[in-house]
């Protein structure tokens, strides 16, 4: 999983994540303290910060080897 901090530094920080998908910074603040993004925001931060999803929450997106034909 990648770094929060990081992803979210790569948005231009916790405001700016925040202002950027419409939410108030604090629910940015908390995803810092859990290490985690939310599920329900992981495709607006892969948008803003480039970093696809599977690296994101690797734990919802992972494509397992053999498993797509």
């Amino acid at each position: 999983m990648t770094d929060v901090d990081a992803v979210i530094s790569r948005c231009g920080g916790v405001c700016a994540l925040a202002k950027a998908i419409g939410i108030h910074h604090s629910s940015v603040i908390l995803w810092k303290k859990t290490n985690q993004i939310p599920i329900k925001r992981v495709l607006d931060v892969e948008r803003l910060s480039g970093i696809p999803r599977e690296e994101l929450r690797p734990d919802i997106f992972a494509i397992h080897k053999g498993e797509l034909a």
